[in-house]
């Protein structure tokens, strides 16, 4: 019975999460498609490198940093039945999250040209590349705040209305991109039409969560407490954003710079390579919505002392992500061109082709980046946020960017060993995390005080 309850707990909380997750994903694919029907592979690399700047930004920043630190308080504060105090650190670092939103924004808008620049767009692509994301700046702060917001409710287990909100803005999205980039009703507006697209959209996703947090959520938003707030208060919250941003950062500012790489072998090379990605992250993404849920899971038994309860929906997590990621992974293998079709032209025969034989080799990731995930999302729902942090820059920035450039640079090797490598580093990357989450665990088992609320 325990085990059944087991499952149902983790299925209940990270399917909507894994839905959510790749709803926004579709939509990122949604986007590539109309932008490649709509300019070529010359649009794709533009706002494909555009979308890799931003998406460094809000995970280092925000998803990876504010929104983590949000969830695995409040979940543990939740298990252990102190609602006010969850009440008042979601609120906090709410406002803390707005800020950084705030700055980001600023940079992006300002300094997107020079960003852009310093990644290695030139020419056509760094014209249309700053046009995006100059526009697409403004929605960026709404997209972040709305996942401030939702991190409050998957603290607590709600995870249902996140992914009500995501569809919502896919619904939104779909209309106006077909009415704005084609010029349907509206005058045509081609790539800075997708980007007002989804301006409006996340910011009609903004107002639906933060209406929903005020007023129906179980843990409610309560900007009052920044007026009580305290260097204690700020310092919990900072002690666990601080090492998960650091943690995407080593993460992204390495594919960012594995990217500037990348670009400077041709905009077909780059070009399947963002196909290729942009494809595989469908398969990525019911990983990141368990190891989101596991946090979640596990913070809130470890709020309850029931650790070994912890210990079996970490490991029912890792089953279920690993078991979803198998599934893309023998797609990916034996029908790479038909879905690369779905994002080039005909007369795109070489961007095609590239990029079939990168997703086919990224079949072999896909379970270890499910079993990474997880067990990283376990060890944050114990409190544990360096060890992450640490094995992320190993792999990052020891395996993953020096083999890189050696193999574009130095050797001028296809793209397709930039996916070998890749595949690689994952597979280091899910062995470590496991090693120390078993280790984490049975230390907290036998009365480590490191975990405590």
């Amino acid at each position: 019975m325990a085990n059944k309850y087991t499952t149902n707990e983790v299925l209940n909380t990270s399917l909507p999460v894994v839905a959510e997750i790749t709803i926004y994903t579709l939509m990122s694919i949604f986007d590539l498609m109309i932008i490649g029907r709509y300019g070529g592979n010359i649009a794709v690399s533009a706002v494909g490198l555009s979308n890799n700047l931003t998406n460094a930004f809000i995970e280092v920043f925000i998803s990876g940093g504010f929104c983590i630190s949000i969830v695995s308080l409040v979940s543990r504060l939740v298990g252990a039945g102190k609602y006010k105090n969850a009440e008042r650190f979601a609120s906090l670092g709410f406002i803390l999250g707005i800020g950084f939103c705030l700055i980001i924004t600023i940079v992006v808008f300002f300094f997107g040209k020079e960003l852009l620049y310093l990644l290695g767009a030139r020419n056509e692509i760094l014209k249309i590349g700053y046009s995006y994301i100059k526009i697409n700046s403004v929605g960026l702060f709404f997209f972040m705040s709305m996942r401030l917001l939702n991190s409050i409710l998957i603290g607590y287990g709600n995870t249902f209305i996140p992914f009500v909100c995501s569809l919502i803005v896919l619904f939104i999205k779909i209309i106006l991109n077909y009415l704005l980039v084609f010029g349907i009703v509206f005058n045509t507006r081609g790539i800075d039409g997708s980007a007002i697209a989804s301006t409006v959209a996340y910011l009609c996703g903004f107002v639906f969560c933060f209406y929903y947090t005020v007023f129906k959520s179980q843990v409610k938003l309560k900007l009052i407490y920044i007026f009580s707030v305290c260097f204690n208060d700020i310092k919990r919250i900072l002690v666990l954003a601080i090492p998960c941003s650091m943690e995407e950062a080593a993460f992204s500012i390495s594919k960012l710079m594995c990217v500037s790489v990348i670009i400077k072998s041709g905009s077909v090379s780059f070009a399947a390579d963002a196909i290729a990605n942009m494809i595989e992250g469908i398969s990525v993404m019911p990983s990141i919505g368990f190891g989101i849920a596991v946090i979640t899971l596990v913070g809130i038994n470890v709020g309850k002392r029931d650790y070994r309860q912890a210990k079996k929906v970490a490991f029912n997590c890792a089953f279920y992500a690993a078991a979803m990621m198998s599934i893309f992974a023998i797609i990916f293998l034996f029908i790479p061109n038909l879905l690369v079709d779905l994002f080039v032209n005909n007369n795109e025969k070489k961007v095609a082709y590239l990029a079939g034989k990168c997703l086919a080799i990224g079949a072999a990731e896909q379970p270890f980046i499910g079993l990474s995930l997880v067990f990283a999302g376990a060890l944050k729902g114990i409190g544990d946020v360096k060890s992450p942090f640490l094995i992320s820059c190993f792999t990052s920035w020891i395996i993953r960017l020096p083999l890189t450039y050696y193999f574009i640079n130095v050797l001028n090797s296809s793209i397709t060993a930039v996916w070998w490598i890749t595949a690689f580093q994952w597979g280091v990357d899910a062995l470590l995390m496991f090693i120390f989450f078993e280790y984490k665990s049975n230390k907290v088992s036998n009365g480590s005080k490191g975990s405590l609320i």
